[in-house]
Parts: C-alpha cells; structure tokens; sequence
C-alpha cells in the first residue's frame, strides 16, 4: 500500500478518535480500558514496562529511559502524550514515530471491540470509551505487534485510574511531583501522590527524583504495602556534577547500582534534564539488572547522545535565538526560567505566552514575570485557550510590559522584531504544550534558523 494509502488510514484514525471525549474528559474507570485489552487478549502483558508519571519531567525522562534501553540493544516502545504536531508522535517503535500503516492496521483489531465495549457501557448507563483510553490501546496493540522487548509508558493524567495502568510496569519511575490538574488530583502534595502512587505494582522497582515530604512519605507507604523496592535521588542515587557544555551539558552520576557515570554528555539544555537523566539511568539499571545492574559506559553514552525532549527548551530560532518550552504550569515555569538564566547569556527576554484555560494562568506568570523584559500575550489554536487579555491583566497587576496578539504568528513576529531591535536580546515561547507544538511548525516553515527577515 502506497505511504500516501497509509496516511489517509492514519487520519481516519485520528478522526474517529477525535470524535470521542477528549484528553481532558477523564473519569476514574481504567477498568473501561482494562475491559477492551482483556477482549483484545491482553497485548500490554506481551512486553516489560517502565511505567512513569509525576508532574514534570515525565517526558523527557521517558525519552531518556528509551534512549539508553534502545543502546542496550532492546526493541523499544514508548508511548508519551501530549503531540507537538501530530499524533502519531505519541507512538514510537524502536527509535522511530510509527509508521502510518502499523497504526491504521492496529486500529483495524481495536474498532470492532472498542463497539461491543461501547454498548456495555451504554447498556450500563456509562459513557463511550475516550479518546486517551482508545489510543492507549492502540499504542498497546501497536508494541505488541510490532513486537518490542520493552515498552516506557508515560501516564496521561494521575496514576492509579488512568488508562495506561492496565499495563503492570516492572519498572514504576516518579518524576517531581507538584500541583497540577487539583481539579482531578486533588490540591495538595500528599492527594496527588497518592493517585500517582497507584502505578507501583506488587514487587516492582520504583525509582523517584527528590520530592516534597510529604509525596515522599506517600511513596514509601505505597511501595512498602506492595512489597516493592523503592529509591529516591539522593539516597539511593545522585547527580553529583553538572556543568555546561556546547549544546547541552555534561554531568555525572552515582546509579542505583553504586557505579559512577562520571562526565556524560547530554545534548539537551537546563539542570533539570541532568536530574531527569540521572532518574533515567536509575530505571534503566532497575530493569536491566532485575534489581540494580550497572550500565557499561559505552551503552549510556550511546544512549544519552541520542536523546531528544521535543518542545522542552528546544532552540528554533537563530539571530534572534528563539527558545521553546512548554512550561504549562509552575513548576515546569521555574525549571525554564532557571535554565534561561543558566544556559543562555542574554541581557533581556521577550516571552510569547499563550496559556490553556484550564491552567495556573496566575501561577505561571508569577514565576516568569521576574525575567521578562516584554511578554507578548498570545493564545493557543485551541478551544481549550486561554485569553491573552486575561494574561495580558496579570501581567499589567505586576507591572510587566505587555502587548496582546490574535494568534501566534502575530506574536512571534512581535517578539522576534523586538529581539533584533535590541542587544543581547532572546525570544521564549512558553505556557503550552500546543503553543510548542505551533511555535516548531511554525519556525520550520519560516525557517527562523536563517535569522531574522524584515
């Protein structure tokens, strides 16, 4: 079948999937996905998982767990979520987006049971299958028939009822965990660990980065009463150096199994991605060994130089440089506006910020306010987007500089002209996921990496 074939089936996918809830729609009933997959036979059994949530640094972290198992030589799988550009990003098979023929074929084996699967529910007075829980089986199915050794899996939303938890991960890994989504997760530390918790499974290996007290406490609990071993960054595995290098950084490490990763190269940007490194290399060490077996040098060096976290501080643009990052909610606000100031020598920052509605709109600009010289408020292509006028007036509450802009190639055109206009000047595009997602489409087919055009 010709690519051109293949294409037109994986977008009747995406659209038959878009017709259903959405991502933002989720109730607590992974017994729904749980269902489809045991009519399916089970495909998600068929592979170990590395299962990882948290509230930042889940993706990347998955990215860098399938990196350096992929150097081991392991047929991966992984499956992260949101997309930047198009779905089928979400799916990868050994390294590679899935090809748009495995997806329409998978979903070829899923339909006709995600009908039955819908006509329980509407005989039981529930609603149809959403879209995240049918694409999670897809990414199940797609793995299973491709096949891989080894899928990482990165929650959608919480832990414990999410659709991805009908996989039974050998390796369950804890990014730092803060407030996001309370309206589903509940509005402290100790709420939402306790949903993220429920992804340890009896006898699993969990690995966390540092975390709040009381998300620590939860964590401990959790692994204790399934009988599951647990690590945290800092006891039982540490970043012991971090120091800039050309186009990204190098860092070192004492893993899980005592070994010393001493100067490993890392091609992304920020401290936070050496800590979310050294969580990776934790996890992988937990799976490879049953336990905690060391990485031989040549595999994690491999591994690492092949990392890559789309749409988390990725540079787009070049004279003016223009940053990307989605930073959609504080904690992942702080992490960039750190790393700006770590990685980049610049006297003033114009930020494009466009933010969903359903965030801490108030939150993320407090914490980017402080660095911006100009903030040119935008929104999303999204009915989910927030108004710029709205950020524009907590900006204006604290005395930020500030213009509004109808969409994003209005704001960045803003931003960029306002950068070579000055000195020592850079652009960030920040506050959403699907902003990043624009903001990369938008900077390959202006091509902001030839410099700035009058």
């Amino acid at each position: 079948m010709s690519a051109a074939k293949d294409r037109e089936r994986a977008d009747a996918v995406y659209l038959a999937l878009l017709q259903r809830q959405g991502e933002q729609w989720v109730q607590p009933r992974v017994e729904r996905t749980a269902r489809v997959l045991d009519l399916l036979d089970d495909p998600q059994r068929t592979y170990r998982v590395v299962h990882v949530t948290g509230t930042n640094g889940k993706t990347s972290t998955s990215r860098m767990i399938e990196s350096i198992l992929r150097a081991h030589g392991l047929r991966t799988g992984l499956f992260t979520s949101p997309h930047l550009e198009r779905f089928t990003e979400r799916i990868m098979i050994d390294g590679e987006r899935i090809a748009d023929g495995a997806v329409a074929d998978a979903w070829d084996e899923i339909e006709p049971i995600a009908g039955i699967v819908d006509a329980e529910l509407e005989a039981a007075g529930d609603a149809p299958l959403t879209f995240f829980e049918l694409l999670t089986v897809v990414a199940f199915v797609a793995f299973a028939d491709a096949p891989v050794d080894v899928a990482v899996i990165e929650v959608g939303m919480g832990g414990a009822w999410d659709s991805t938890n009908t996989a039974d991960g050998d390796v369950a890994v804890i990014a730092p965990i803060g407030i996001d989504h309370a309206d589903r997760l509940g509005s402290t530390i100790r709420e939402i660990a306790t949903v993220k918790s429920g992804i340890i499974k009896d006898g699993a290996a969990v690995v966390s980065a540092r975390q709040d007290p009381d998300a620590e406490a939860v964590l401990r609990d959790a692994a204790a009463a399934r009988s599951a071993t647990i690590a945290f960054e800092g006891e039982g595995f540490a970043l012991t150096e971090q120091r800039l290098a050309v186009g990204g950084q190098q860092f070192s490490v004492r893993g899980l199994s005592g070994q010393s990763y001493a100067d490993e190269y890392l091609p992304l940007y920020g401290a936070h991605q050496a800590q979310n490194a050294a969580l990776a290399i934790a996890a992988v060490e937990a799976l490879i060994g049953g336990g905690a077996q060391p990485i031989t040098g040549e595999v994690l060096t491999e591994g690492l130089a092949g990392a890559t976290s789309p749409g988390r501080l990725q540079l787009v643009g070049a004279h003016p440089t223009v940053v990307v990052d989605a930073a959609h909610n504080p904690h992942g606000a702080r992490a960039l506006a750190q790393a700006l100031g770590e990685t980049f020598d610049f006297a003033e920052w114009g930020i494009v910020l466009g933010i969903l509605a359903d965030k801490d709109a108030a939150g993320i600009v407090d914490v980017l306010a402080p660095i911006a010289a100009h903030v040119f408020a935008t929104e999303p292509d999204s009915d989910r987007a927030g108004s710029a006028d709205a950020i524009a007036d907590l900006l204006e509450a604290r005395e930020v500089s500030v213009t509004t802009h109808r969409d994003l190639a209005d704001a960045a055109e803003a931003a960029r002209a306002w950068a070579v206009a000055g000195e020592r000047r850079g652009v960030v595009i920040a506050g959403s996921v699907l902003l990043a997602g624009e903001a990369i489409a938008l900077a390959r087919e202006e091509n902001w990496k030839a410099g700035w055009e009058a």
